[in-house]
């Protein structure tokens, strides 16, 4: 069987029209479920809602995906759905907020498995700030900064999915950098 980061978009889409949605349904996730992940973490900061959200997205998908027109690459759809799901998400979570009287503060957990117990928690610190700093950015930059650097697309790609113009991104990019460095410095 062909790796699934090799198998293009449109087979993808004829195994949907061919062969129905268990095939189709098993390429697209392998090829994408990685994408989609980091999206939601990104946006989430959990790895549980990022799971969660990951899931939600491609059953969403699978079930619209006679709706896709492919005026985009499905990475770019995805992209969309994960991102919308996201954002719902932390306007659920910050409307029962009000209600609570519990805040929860989940940061990533990076392990490290032969790095001293002072190195680990300076590694923990140092990214729990980055995680709080890079949270405090306006989303656009934000997003921004998180498809460019994360996900190493192209401005042209990212331009794709936010429809946002090359210059604006690479404005965001800027002033993303410039502002995190800046933050980075400070603390």
């Amino acid at each position: 069987m062909i790796a699934a980061s090799l198998v293009e978009d449109s087979e993808i889409i004829k195994a949907f029209v061919e062969n129905g949605a268990d095939r189709a349904s098993s390429l697209l996730v392998r090829k994408y479920r990685k994408f989609v992940f980091a999206t939601a973490l990104r946006f989430t900061n959990s790895y549980d809602d990022a799971d969660d959200i990951s899931q939600e997205s491609f059953i969403k998908a699978i079930e619209s995906i006679q709706k896709f027109r492919g005026e985009s690459s499905l990475k770019t759809w995805l992209y969309r759905i994960t991102r919308n799901l996201c954002i719902t998400q932390m306007r659920k979570k910050k409307f029962y907020s009000l209600f609570s009287s519990e805040s929860d503060e989940s940061y990533l957990e990076v392990p490290m498995d032969e790095a001293s117990a002072e190195t680990k928690i300076e590694n923990e610190e140092f990214e729990r700030n980055f995680v709080k700093i890079l949270a405090e950015l306006p989303e656009k930059q934000r997003e921004t900064f998180a498809l460019r650097y994360f996900e190493e697309l192209s401005y042209d790609e990212i331009s794709k999915m936010v429809g946002v113009s090359v210059g604006g991104l690479k404005a965001n990019y800027f002033q993303a950098v410039q502002k995190l460095s800046k933050r980075l410095k400070m603390e």
